[in-house]
């Protein structure tokens, strides 16, 4: 007993204890909201153990009235057996609608409010998970909180309230059942709590491996164009059949434990059960009670153990959302953006949307977690009606320096701001630090493919929902891709398939950069957004964007340096350091490209 006292002392200091209450506090934040529900849900599984319980006693009147221990009204208690069953129907029913409706709403609650937790953590701690498992967790966790906030609580409170008005029936006409009833309880207890360290760890493993197929499948089909182009398709599937096979042994492990528990409180039930046959029908011989009376007893015994089976099988439901929770708390526990001052960036914008906005780098030090310093003491900036170039070798921080502008990761040392005008900090301009709250004034194309699936005109509406098609087909014109759209069947609305399937990549990058233009974002950055280009197309592009009115700040990365000419400043990333570079390294440059 001292051994176990010691154990559980254990795990309250090792902050057990604290987790628990941790996770049962951010479960209750969802379950909150439909108290009222849940607990209409709880009455009327209450309301049909009493209508169980009355059939009962109603069924015992009836044998008794057949096999003539007893007078009575036979058509009227027949009456009152079908209105019990009718009622108990009706009962089930009502609360199976009721179930599925609050289910499916904690459910879609669950996973809306996830999906905004897990979009506004921080990319550099959300990057550690691949999108596979994200999407696992999101999905499946979710569901099994939202299933289990239903029924953990609610058939608790109906189990244990049928277990004892049960029992108080089998005492009230005869004490003597009850010994048979509650004999079983002690083996039950005493077989779950063995089980249930291995069916925690068992489930922990499943979550596991399951997550692990789910994002090996998210990841090969959505690379499956480079999975073919290397002929690696035996290797990919033999790949998933490993995972396959994993998760069927942890799955065939889990359920073992389950049959096996499973098995061992049947034999309990039916020990219990026959028992309290086998003293029914020697009280019946000996005239202590009727055939009615045994018939009664009999299924409340049964009713008595099956509810203690049916509590002791809500602990792997508890388990299952313990875990799930603890996963799901894993990711909404990250550190989260800060977007609380999306108003004042917005009034500084509407203050200097005249003379546009521009960007102003000043002593920025950067390096990834775990990782060597990418630049140091970075200083730089950007005015508006200008382009801006960052150039260097691959791998040297290009797009790197993007990330921080859009304050996607944050510098170690020194700080970014957006400034009106040519304002800078030294020079006395007006400016705001950058921040999350900053990106509305940002336009982006990324390197790679970006589009969505769906039409061009709904790719382009991602980024302003209210745009008309004139403003649409403009911005097109502006990156030079209406020339290619408007040769197509449905042109705006013709459809693009997913990661931009059906359009070239030099097409894709001009529907890219007309998204960005369509947005009318006073600062404009392009990472390598050109590289599929031709030489004349890509000047064509840039020479649009700059003779737009619009007084926007333009920064581009690039390889090719064949834009360079177009630019104010150039600003060569290599070797940890970024330094402006003059018309002569321009040019040669240019020239041994």
């Amino acid at each position: 007993m001292l051994k176990k006292v010691n154990h559980y002392a254990k795990r309250i200091k090792e902050g057990r204890l604290k987790e628990v209450i941790a996770q049962l506090k951010w479960i209750y934040r969802y379950a909150r909201s439909h108290k009222f529900a849940i607990g209409i849900y709880t009455l009327l599984g209450l309301s049909g153990t009493v209508v169980s319980l009355l059939g009962s006693l109603v069924s015992r009147d009836l044998v008794d009235i057949i096999t003539g221990h007893n007078t009575g009204a036979l058509l009227t208690t027949f009456c009152l057996m079908i209105g019990t069953t009718l009622g108990g129907t009706f009962i089930g029913q009502a609360s199976s609608y009721i179930s599925t409706k609050v289910g499916m709403t904690v459910d879609n609650e669950i996973k809306a409010s996830l999906f905004d937790d897990i979009m506004n953590v921080e990319w550099e701690s959300l990057s550690k998970y691949r999108s596979g498992e994200l999407v696992a967790r999101w999905n499946g966790d979710a569901s099994r909180i939202s299933s289990g906030i239903l029924n953990m609580i609610p058939n608790l409170v109906i189990y244990i309230f049928r277990f004892f008005s049960s029992l108080i029936l089998v005492i009230r006409y005869d004490a003597s059942f009850a010994i048979f009833a509650l004999a079983g309880i002690p083996i039950s207890l005493f077989i779950s709590r063995s089980s249930m360290r291995r069916m925690q760890k068992n489930n922990m493993g499943t979550l596991k491996v399951s997550t692990e197929l789910s994002a090996f499948n998210q990841e090969t089909f959505a690379n499956v164009q480079t999975v073919k182009a290397f002929d690696m398709l035996s290797l990919y599937s033999k790949r998933l059949r490993v995972l396959q096979k994993e998760y069927l042994n942890v799955q065939l492990k889990y359920q073992k434990a389950e049959i096996l528990n499973a098995i061992i409180m049947t034999f309990v039930s039916m020990l219990v059960s026959y028992s309290a046959q086998g003293w029914g029908i020697y009280k019946v011989w000996s005239g202590a009670i009727t055939y009615g009376t045994m018939t009664m007893f009999i299924t409340l015994s049964t009713t008595l153990s099956s509810t203690v089976n049916s509590l002791l099988g809500l602990f792997p439901t508890a388990i299952g959302i313990a875990n799930s929770s603890k996963r799901l708390m894993d990711l909404t526990n990250l550190p989260k953006e800060d977007y609380g001052n999306r108003d004042e960036v917005k009034a500084f914008f509407e203050k200097h949307k005249d003379e546009g906005v521009g960007l102003s780098i000043r002593d920025v030090t950067y390096a990834y977690p775990k990782s060597d310093i990418v630049f140091e003491k970075v200083f730089a900036e950007a005015h508006p009606h200008e382009v801006v170039a960052f150039v260097g070798p691959s791998g040297e921080g290009k797009t790197t320096m993007l990330r921080f502008l859009l304050s996607i990761i944050r510098a170690q040392n020194g700080e970014g701001f957006i400034c009106a005008g040519d304002g800078t900090p030294e020079n006395g301009g007006e400016c705001m630090k950058l921040s999350a709250s900053a990106r509305q004034l940002f336009a982006y194309v990324p390197q790679g493919n970006t589009m969505f699936s769906g039409t061009i005109a709904s790719n382009m509406r991602n980024v302003k929902e209210d745009a008309t098609d004139e403003e649409i087909i403009e911005a097109l014109k502006l990156a030079c891709a209406w020339r290619f759209v408007e040769k197509l069947p449905n042109g705006i609305n013709s459809e693009i398939m997913e990661r931009g399937g059906g359009f070239s990549e030099g097409q894709s990058q001009r529907l890219s950069i007309a998204r960005a233009l369509l947005r009318k974002s006073p600062i404009l950055l392009l990472d390598e957004a050109t590289s599929a280009l031709d030489i004349a197309t890509e000047r064509e592009v840039l020479k649009n964007i700059m003779c737009d009115n619009y007084p926007r700040t333009c920064i581009v990365t690039t390889h090719r340096p064949s834009v360079l000419n177009v630019c104010s400043r150039v600003y060569s990333i290599s070797d940890k350091k970024c330094t402006v570079m003059d018309k002569d390294a321009i040019e040669k440059m240019i020239t041994d490209f």
